[in-house]
């Protein structure tokens, strides 16, 4: 079983263990959207619907979320909605204490609007009441993403360990190959985290500076690299050959953690995290900073945002206007430096 394979076995038995805490009629929804959804959109429903059918036990109906039926589902009008949306501004689920701004109501509407519309169409509910519900306004974010001085401060932080402290150090001594190659692969391709950890060792191909990656939903893209960022794999992979990994699973696995094993997210998270925050401490740059910090790259040298969305695998281009965006930066730094409130010659 590949990891692609052992992830989406693994992300069914999550969904059904968060179905445990939903009413019976939630799973015709589930089932209904399983062919157009991937194993973590559905995952998100499920966490997202628990949240609304604990706030329907507790604030309307008064009963257990199990219990809750279609029928009451049709009592529900669009106030209801918007008084949930209103509640997830700060609530408790399970003893702990949650929040959400405008982007958190956002998604979570969203999953109730799906839910519900679902329901709709299939002559399940005499309404969808969810649909009246506006979504909340939602303020652009600033994005944040490496400079060009910081991207080579960075790979060279990488090389020399210069700001780790001694215990960093002697983790660097032994991978600092990998941690090089990973971060290059990064910033050179705009790879997202969970095609980077799913990398095999014949996924890449060096005769022509290409790898395969399954891309979100499953389809599977071919992406190139640089020589710079073939110079990096190459040297890792020789390291790599090298190390025996007894798990049959794991064999495969192109970048393995400390325990000889397939890395995983929350590793190279930590790794991004360690080497950023001692060139940028200010920035918070996690895995995906560096596509945006790439995605971004890319537009600079292309000015073509069509070809930024085909490397990054964008079904939407408004998703990948983002990435170059952020360019506007740039502008308003600029604009810093023209207006001088005083003469220097008079000074």
């Amino acid at each position: 079983m590949d990891f692609y394979q052992q992830k989406q076995k693994d992300g069914m038995k999550k969904l059904r263990e968060l179905q445990a805490d939903l009413p019976p009629l939630t799973k015709e929804f589930f089932t209904g959207i399983a062919d157009r959804t991937s194993i973590l959109t559905r995952i998100n429903y499920a966490y997202d619907l628990r949240i609304f059918f604990d706030y329907l036990k507790n604030e309307v109906f008064h009963k257990a979320a199990l219990s809750i039926t279609l029928a009451d589902l049709n009592q529900l009008t669009a106030t209801d909605i918007e008084e949930y949306i209103q509640y997830i501004s700060v609530y408790e689920f399970h003893g702990n204490e949650n929040a959400n701004q405008e982007r958190g109501k956002a998604r979570k509407l969203s999953s109730v609007r799906s839910f519900f519309k679902y329901l709709f169409n299939k002559d399940r509910l005499d309404a969808n009441v969810s649909a009246k519900v506006s979504f909340p306004k939602l303020h652009d974010k600033e994005i944040v993403r490496l400079d060009v001085d910081e991207i080579t401060r960075l790979l060279d932080e990488v090389e020399s360990g210069g700001g780790l402290t001694k215990r960093q150090l002697d983790y660097h001594a032994i991978y600092k190959t990998r941690d090089l190659a990973m971060l290059t692969l990064f910033l050179g391709t705009g790879i997202r985290i969970s095609e980077c950890v799913g990398l095999n060792i014949d996924d890449i191909n060096f005769r022509n500076n290409s790898f395969k990656v399954t891309r979100k939903g499953g389809n599977q893209a071919i992406l190139y690299f640089s020589d710079e960022v073939a110079d990096a794999l190459r040297a890792y992979r020789e390291e790599r050959l090298d190390i025996e990994v007894k798990d049959e699973a794991e064999r495969e696995a192109f970048f393995l953690s400390a325990q000889n094993k397939r890395i995983g997210v929350r590793a190279v998270e930590n790794l991004v995290k360690k080497y950023s925050q001692i060139i940028t401490p200010l920035k918070h740059i996690t895995p995906h900073k560096l596509r945006s910090t790439y995605g971004t790259a890319l537009y600079r040298e292309t000015n073509d945002i069509y070809v930024v969305a085909e490397v990054l695998g964008h079904h939407d281009i408004n998703t990948t206007k983002k990435h170059y965006a952020a360019m506007s930066d740039e502008v308003r730094r600029a604009a810093a430096t023209k207006v001088k409130l005083r003469d220097p010659e008079e000074s």
